[in-house]
Parts: C-alpha cells; sequence; structure tokens
C-alpha cells in the first residue's frame, strides 16, 4: 500500500471523496516537472538541488493538501510567496463559491468540503510553473 493510499484509509469516510477529487484536480492540472508525493506536489531535487532552504536535503514544496478536523486544507506556496497570485486567488474566489473564503496566507480551509470550487483549483495549479515558483521562490522566499 502506498503511502497516499494509507493516508486516504485512515480518513473519516465524509472526508476522502471530497480529498480525493481535490488531489484528482490538482493532478489534472499542475504544470509539467512538478513531482507528487504524499498529498503534496514539489520541485525534485533532480530539477531544483538546492532543496528547501530550512531543509536542504529535501525536495523544494510547492503544495499540500490535508485533512483536518473541521475542514480540507489546501496550501499552496504561490500565494504565499507571490503577492499578484494571492491577490488574483481572493478577487477569484467569490466568482466561484458562494462561501466566504477562509483562508491564510498559504492555506485554504475548506469547511464545505463537497463544495470545494474545483473550477479555481484547476486555475489555480495552471498558474504557476515548476520555473515561475523556482524564480518567485529565491526572489521571495530563499533570500
Amino acid at each position: 500500500m502506498s503511502s497516499i493510499d494509507a493516508y486516504m484509509v485512515s480518513l473519516p469516510e465524509d472526508r476522502i471523496a471530497p480529498l480525493q477529487s481535490l488531489i484528482d484536480t490538482i493532478n489534472a492540472n499542475i504544470p509539467e516537472g512538478f513531482s507528487h508525493e504524499m498529498p503534496a506536489w514539489v520541485v525534485p531535487m533532480s530539477t531544483y538541488p538546492s532543496g528547501y532552504h530550512c531543509t536542504p536535503d529535501t525536495p523544494l514544496p510547492f503544495c499540500q493538501v490535508a485533512n483536518r478536523k473541521n475542514f480540507i486544507a489546501l496550501y499552496h506556496m504561490g500565494l504565499y510567496a507571490d503577492k499578484a497570485m494571492y491577490d488574483w486567488f481572493v478577487g477569484e474566489y467569490p466568482k466561484h463559491s458562494k462561501y466566504k473564503l477562509d483562508m491564510g496566507k498559504s492555506c485554504i480551509r475548506f469547511k464545505k468540503v463537497d463544495h470545494i470550487p474545483q473550477d479555481l483549483i484547476a486555475q489555480l495549479m495552471q498558474g504557476m510553473t515548476v520555473d515561475d515558483w523556482i524564480k518567485v521562490y529565491e526572489s521571495t522566499v530563499k533570500k
């Protein structure tokens, strides 16, 4: 059993389908070059050997999904590091969901797990390539 399969079977029954749908949307729309580990997508060490500045022997993180007690979370580092992307997402969200946006700098919290705006998440994933993310990371995060 893969680590993703083990993670998925550990979830409450009502979270499996919404989380799997979110993972499927990300997989279908994330630009080529990111690798998928656990419910996370990273820039592989073969592409970016410097790795993550906090732990240089690990791949550069890009996004991750997680089940939390009261919500499903999507962590997207591009939202954290790129103000234009953040502003775009905040502006677009109301066009795709009747529910109030609940987010921090990189964490989007979906409390209505059956109403995740998959089309908006697809656009978000398509909005930053591996090369874009490396440039943003190096200029804003890894100073």
